[in-house]
C-alpha cells in the first residue's frame, strides 16, 4: 500500500521551498490567483527550479482566463494544475497536463457530484472553502461527509500536525494538503511545523502499513 502524499501549498519564498523539500514534501503548491500567498510568474520560475523532478509542482488557479493559465505554463514548469473556482470540466481540459479539481464540501453529495462533473480529473481536492472560493480558510470540514470515491482524494481544510493523523485514519486519502496549518504568517512557512506535519503523516503511514513511496 502506498504512503499518503504530502503537499505543502502556498509557498512564496526560496527558503521555504528548500525547507519543505528537506522535510520530505511530495508536492509543492504555487498560488497564481489573488491571495496573500499569490506569487508572480517570475517568482514561480525561480521557486519551481528548486524542486526536483520526483516532487510534484502544482499550480493553483481560480476562475482565470485560459490565456492567463497558458502564460504561466509557458514560463513555469508545472506538473499538475489545481482548479479552485467554478470551472467546468471543459475549462480544465486542453492544457496537456494532469489536473485536480477542488471541491467545497458543503454536504454529503458534494464530492460524488464533483466526481460525475469532472470525470477526467486526476483527483478531487476536498476542502472547507465556500463554493467558488479559493480555500486557505484554515477550517476543518466534517470528514464524515466523505464517501468512497473512484478517484484519488486529496484532503485539505484546516489540517495541522495535531489533527492530520486523525484525518488520515478517518478519510484514508491519497494525499493531504496543508498551507496555513504550517505557517507563522500568511505565505510564510514555519520549518518546524512543516517537519512536525510530515513526521505525523509518516508515523501514521507506518502504523497503518502504508510506508512505501508511490
Amino acid at each position: 500500500m502506498n504512503r499518503v502524499l504530502v503537499k505543502i501549498c502556498g509557498l512564496t519564498r526560496e527558503e521555504d521551498v528548500i525547507s519543505a523539500l528537506e522535510c520530505g514534501a511530495d508536492a509543492i503548491g504555487f498560488v497564481f490567483t489573488q491571495s496573500p500567498r499569490q506569487i508572480t510568474i517570475e517568482t514561480a520560475v525561480r521557486l519551481a527550479a528548486l524542486v526536483p523532478a520526483e516532487v510534484l509542482r502544482i499550480g493553483l488557479f481560480l476562475n482565470q482566463p485560459r490565456s492567463e493559465i497558458e502564460q504561466v505554463l509557458d514560463a513555469v514548469t508545472l506538473d499538475v494544475l489545481q482548479f479552485h473556482g467554478n470551472e467546468t470540466e471543459a475549462d480544465c481540459l486542453g492544457f496537456d497536463i494532469p489536473w485536480l479539481k477542488a471541491v467545497a464540501m458543503t454536504d454529503i453529495d458534494s464530492a460524488r457530484q464533483a466526481e460525475k462533473d469532472y470525470p477526467n480529473a486526476k483527483g478531487l481536492l476536498l476542502d472547507s472553502h465556500t463554493p467558488g472560493g479559493q480555500g486557505g480558510s484554515g477550517k476543518v470540514f466534517d470528514w464524515s461527509l466523505i464517501r468512497p470515491l473512484g478517484m484519488p482524494v486529496w484532503l485539505a481544510g484546516g489540517l495541522t500536525e495535531a489533527n492530520v493523523a486523525g484525518a488520515i485514519k478517518s478519510v484514508r486519502p491519497y494525499a493531504v494538503d496543508v498551507s496555513s496549518g504550517v505557517e507563522s504568517a500568511p505565505g510564510i512557512k514555519d520549518p518546524n511545523r512543516m517537519a512536525a506535519f510530515i513526521e505525523a503523516v509518516r508515523e501514521i503511514d507506518n502504523e497503518t502499513g502504508r510506508g512505501s513511496k508511490t
